[in-house]
């Protein structure tokens, strides 16, 4: 055969091959592949499936897995206490950085436990108490390595007013006593019931953003309070709204203030603020703000024992109980009508405790990359202040200022924790008569010191930036507790959080689709302004569950969408909308409301001579529209994978129309 002949045949093979090909490609272009039906699944598997994902969607039963029984026994103990596990592994190396961490964290939560109770409106001994026992439950229960355990500002102040509510501090002392180791006895028990049965997502409800809003409210409602000390004021308002304190700050003006008290206020603020400042300046140096308050305190105390400064109006702490913490089993109400006010005021102090412990640990622990079991946490945080209640404690949790010096001090485990409170057992044993000379206005300053951390206005602004009804919901918080309540300002932080989950849920976000130049890919026409609507069909895509609350508000908008559309193509004379496409990817559930809405659609579609179809339902929503015949009720060929295979078969339609 000649070369030109051979050359001729095996261009027709290659011109066969590619018709072939050609053919075969057509073909495949053609083929539409089905929404797959999930298998059914019978009710107990489905309600079994629901309750371990939210409940148990971390696996926790994961490590008892083809374990002896003998093995499942030690792993139970240790879920409950994990210093059985961690302890195995600890050193010198560790606890050297444990003993420095301890010791300085010591040096800071002394002073600050003293103010703190005073807050609270208990005693100051009740302060260091709750720094001796807690610590030591949580170091053998808690899983976070970082987290300081002691009283806090905020849950200080939260439970000072409430239980002032119901009983005056200082008519009746013991009654009110007996009242806040009652509401950490439920503190600790609604901690603990959280953990157990695996609730702790209700905290999530609470935003970051209205928690934002709430600290910062909290912050310069204490700052305010500490006025009192800091001025030397003697008659001061019980309220704790902004224009109340000014109003009792400024109307005592000529005759409450004290210069004395103000001087040494003002000139350790002034050194605390510094050593703040020398902290951040550079890290090496985080020692400085850390112990700044207790030097501030022995060199005031010292400075009004060899002056005398008390008799010349200076107040001072005069006595602080001797010795470790007595039992108080006795004291909380377990019948009568104080039972139900402690079980309330513990409710909201626990759940506040508890959202400020847990969002610490998680701060620290995605600093160091370990994980931090939440639920763990709760029960172990709920333990310490049962156990704190029965032994003279108040309500307990993490403190950031004092975590964050523990983690810059180099903690290695939770027995900085427990060096903390053999410092602090040291100091009830023996140190607390040295304080009676220490003025309160160091008290006042070391409060204000602490708490300016807490407004963290660098978040709010943030917060301005990426969503405004988080900022709504963080300045409502915080206008609430500044210009009326901790309680107010609290409830007003949980409102607006439900009602961001309320809208967000009634009102889902819809948009209409368009397609992306030179390809298949459709896109919400405002996010991508060179995507083309295809003439005669209307692509909407729901962003969004469809249930009770929404399936109503769903259908409305679609058909809104619908009829601007159609005005639209009136007005500049374009083809016939006859094709309104749903973009179902979003759709994770619908329930039976959703479906009798898609219904109702379906039958208002048909009067319009407009032909519903859906696209790429999951297989929760696929599964309901067969059960429920929907599908059957529109076609099963008006049920597409993607909205490309939708427009496919919308197109050549529209194509044989007149």
């Amino acid at each position: 055969m000649s070369s030109m002949s051979r050359s001729a045949v095996e261009d027709l093979e290659t011109k066969e091959m590619d018709a072939k090909s050609l053919s075969s490609s057509q073909s495949q272009s053609r083929y539409v592949h089905k929404v797959g039906i999930p298998p059914r699944q019978n009710l107990f598997k489905e309600f079994k499936s629901t309750v371990k994902e939210t409940f148990f969607a971390d696996d926790p039963l994961r490590s008892f897995k083809d374990q002896t029984r003998s093995r499942k026994f030690i792993l139970g103990i240790q879920a409950i206490f994990p210093v059985l596990d961690w302890a195995r592994g600890y050193n010198l190396t560790k606890f050297r950085g444990d003993l420095i961490a301890g010791l300085t964290i010591a040096s800071l939560c002394i002073p600050q436990d003293i103010g703190y109770s005073k807050l609270a409106n208990l005693p100051p001994q009740y302060g260091l108490y709750s720094s001796f026992v807690p610590p030591l439950i949580y170091a053998a229960m808690g899983s976070s390595r970082d987290i300081a355990i002691g009283p806090v500002a905020v849950v200080s102040l939260l439970l000072g007013t409430l239980l002032q509510n119901e009983i005056d501090p200082h008519t009746h002392p013991t009654e009110y006593l007996r009242l806040a180791f009652t509401a950490t006895f439920f503190a600790g028990i609604t901690q603990a019931t959280l953990g157990v049965f695996r609730l702790g997502f209700l905290i999530d409800f609470l935003s970051h953003a209205a928690i934002v809003g709430f600290m910062g409210g909290a912050a310069i409602t204490i700052a305010l309070q500490q006025l009192k000390g800091f001025l030397g004021i003697k008659k001061f308002t019980k309220k704790t709204d902004i224009v109340s304190v000014m109003h009792s700050v400024f109307s005592s003006a000529h005759h409450g203030w004290n210069w004395q008290t103000i001087v040494i206020g003002a000139s350790f603020l002034g050194f605390l603020l510094f050593a703040k400042f020398i902290g951040k300046k550079n890290r090496k140096f985080f020692w400085v703000p850390a112990i700044a308050p207790l030097i501030s305190v022995v060199l005031s105390t010292f400075f009004v024992y060899i002056t005398r400064a008390d008799k010349r109006g200076v107040e001072i702490v005069r006595h602080i109980e001797k010795g470790i913490n007595p039992s108080s089993v006795k004291e909380i109400y377990f019948t009568g009508d104080l039972l139900g006010k402690g079980f309330r005021i513990g409710i909201v102090a626990g759940m506040i405790a508890l959202t400020e412990a847990i969002a610490i640990g998680r701060t620290f622990a995605s600093m160091k990359d370990y994980q931090l079991d939440g639920n763990r946490e709760m029960v172990a945080l709920g333990a310490m202040n049962v156990v704190g209640s029965m032994t003279s404690c108040y309500v307990a949790t993490g403190s950031f200022s004092r975590s964050a010096v523990n983690f810059m001090a180099g903690c290695q485990t939770a027995v900085s924790n427990v060096v903390m409170s053999c410092v602090v057992f040291l100091t009830l044993e023996f140190i607390t008569p040295l304080f009676k000379y220490t003025p309160n206005a160091i008290l006042s300053a070391i409060i204000i010191a602490a708490v300016i951390n807490l407004i963290d206005y660098q978040a709010a602004i943030l917060i301005w930036k990426i969503d405004k009804f988080d900022f709504v919901a963080c300045m409502g918080a915080f206008l609430g507790v500044v210009f009326s309540s901790v309680e107010i300002g609290l409830l007003i932080a949980v409102s607006i959080s439900f009602a961001k989950i309320l809208l967000q849920v009634t009102r889902p976000r819809t948009a209409i689709l368009g397609n992306i130049p030179s390809s298949t890919v459709y896109r919400n026409i405002q996010q991508y302004p060179e995507a083309t609507k295809v003439p005669g069909v209307l692509i909407v895509r729901v962003d969004s569950a469809i249930y009770f609350s929404n399936s109503s508000y769903v259908k409305e908008r679609i058909l809104r969408w619908l009829m601007d559309e159609e005005e639209q193509v009136k007005e500049n004379y374009q083809t016939k909308i006859q094709f309104l496409i749903v973009e179902m990817s979003p759709v994770t559930d619908i329930d039976t409301s959703g479906i009798h809405a898609f219904e109702e659609l379906y039958r208002t579609l048909q009067k319009r001579e407009v032909q519903l179809v859906l696209a790429n339902p999951g297989p929760v929503v696929i599964d309901k529209l067969h059960t429920s015949s929907f599908a059957t009720l529109i076609g099963e060929d008006n049920i597409f994978l993607t909205v490309a295979d939708a427009i496919a078969y919308c197109s050549p339609k529209l194509a044989r129309e007149p």
